[in-house]
């Protein structure tokens, strides 16, 4: 018998080559090229003479008309809210999130919900023993939840237990790092265990119907550990996230085929484990200070919520040759452009300025639509004058200066409105869009209209809006 040829294969990507090399061609990253058997990874059993595939049967597409996927509600509202309205049925997901972050806590508040309304949930820990799973639970006052446990982490024997008894509605895997299949020959971690390991969980999910979520560890970049491969099998990946030194905890979609990409669930650590944030505006507004220079509250969006955070600017003379740049919570690439389109076309002179931006209260934007409220934290902090505590921006400014109408202004508005705030900063051509339709803001917001970045220069540098227009007149 032919010995088999090894193989190396990278630990980021799941590229094969020939021969090590310290870096990899495919994902350029460095050192993550080990020696595996060749014989091993999904498929092994057919490259090693297994039997054939059974035949199975075909449905046609003229079929009978489809129902929409039942969903399994977890009941806590945030989580539910990032899947799309609950767990569909024979769906796979994947966790990522720092260690300590909250990932265990959050699934076994969900595993007990679950299992206290009569489904069959189970907790498969591979890094912890059970007494300290139930030990866990009772400091959350979940010990008396229905959850079975065990701390297992061969996925052969754990699919032989999943499926004798009664089907189970949930079951999570903490964590698939920590898996391993005898199909694959080589360590538990590598791309081949972690590939092997979740395909064997996904196939068991898709034949028996229950719903899997997979635990994984991130990298020092928050990428999820192991091959990027698996986020492709799955059905779903959700990031949790978190600041240290802050309680607030962000749960946020990456991936979802049974839902959208762009919502976010708001958490706060409690001792009592994670307690739902149904405001998640009024939170990210409790600390903040009235009547200061370089803050202004930006009405964004996140999904389909509306959420309304603080931008922080700082803008100091600089001894420095090359002006410092920092920004927490905002793409860098965006401050530049509106730093330039600031000096190009708002006449501010910032070349030999240190600044600083942060989004306060860790939360990242990333729509365009901060970058009104980012040029007015600027300019206040620049010119010394404190921006209208009862006052909102949002806009998109273009490089010619233009500031540029954005989606969902009325929800904007009508969060505001709801939160106390009296006037809005806009573009004009969004008064024009949003006038007289329904969903309307409150009628005693206020609208101020700003057509170009140089307007929204000039009534902050004199400090009296010039163009507004009250709701009340359209």
């Amino acid at each position: 018998m032919a010995k088999p040829h090894a193989s190396f294969v990278c630990q980021a990507c799941g590229a094969a080559t020939q021969r090590w090399q310290g870096r990899c061609e495919s994902c350029g990253s460095w050192n993550t090229i080990i020696e595996e058997a060749g014989a091993s990874g999904i498929g092994a059993r057919a490259a090693l003479g297994a039997q054939k595939g059974r035949i199975f049967s075909l449905a046609n597409l003229t079929g009978a008309e489809p129902s929409a996927a039942p969903r399994i509600t977890t009941g806590v509202a945030e989580l539910d809210r990032v899947t799309g309205g609950g767990f569909v049925p024979g769906s796979v997901l994947l966790l990522g999130g720092e260690p300590g972050i909250g990932k265990s806590t959050l699934l076994i508040q969900a595993c007990a919900a679950l299992a206290s309304g009569g489904r069959r949930v189970v907790y498969i820990s591979g890094e912890e023993a059970v007494d300290q799973v139930r030990l866990r639970a009772q400091r959350l006052g979940l010990g008396g939840a229905p959850v079975e446990l065990a701390a297992e982490t061969s996925v052969e024997d754990i699919v032989a237990t999943l499926a004798h008894g009664k089907r189970p509605s949930l079951v999570v895997i903490d964590s698939i790092q920590t898996m391993w299949t005898q199909m694959v020959e080589s360590t538990p971690g590598t791309v081949g265990q972690v590939r092997g390991a979740a395909q064997a969980l996904i196939r068991f999910a898709k034949t028996t119907g229950a719903v899997v979520i997979l635990v994984g560890h991130v990298t020092k970049d928050g990428q999820i550990a192991g091959p990027r491969v698996v986020e492709h099998m799955v059905d779903a990946v959700v990031s949790f996230e978190g600041e240290g030194g802050r309680d607030l905890r962000l749960l946020r979609a990456v991936k979802n085929r049974f839902g959208p990409t762009d919502e976010i669930g708001v958490f706060e650590m409690t001792g009592r484990g994670l307690a739902e944030v149904a405001n998640p505006s009024a939170l990210f507004l409790s600390s903040r200070e009235n009547a200061s220079p370089g803050a202004a509250v930006f009405a964004g969006m996140e999904g389909t919520r509306p959420l309304l955070v603080e931008i922080q600017a700082l803008v100091a003379p600089s001894s420095l040759g090359t002006p410092r740049r920092a920004v927490v919570g905002w793409d860098g690439a965006r401050l530049a452009m509106v730093l330039a389109v600031l000096e190009a076309h708002g006449g501010l002179r910032l070349g030999q300025h240190d600044i600083y931006l942060s989004v306060a209260g860790g939360l990242r934007v990333g729509e365009p639509a901060a970058d009104l409220a980012a040029a007015a934290a600027l300019i206040s902090s620049l010119s010394g004058v404190s921006l209208p505590s009862d006052s909102v921006f949002f806009g998109e400014i273009a490089l010619s200066g233009a500031i540029r109408p954005v989606a969902h202004a009325a929800a904007r508005l009508k969060e505001a409105g709801k939160l106390g705030f009296g006037r809005a900063t806009t573009p004009q051509e969004q008064q024009d869009r949003t006038s007289g339709k329904s969903g309307a803001p409150a009628q005693d917001l206020t609208v101020a209209t700003c057509k170009h970045i140089s307007e929204l220069v000039a009534e902050i540098a004199k400090g009296t809006p010039e163009r507004t227009r009250s709701r009340r007149g359209d």
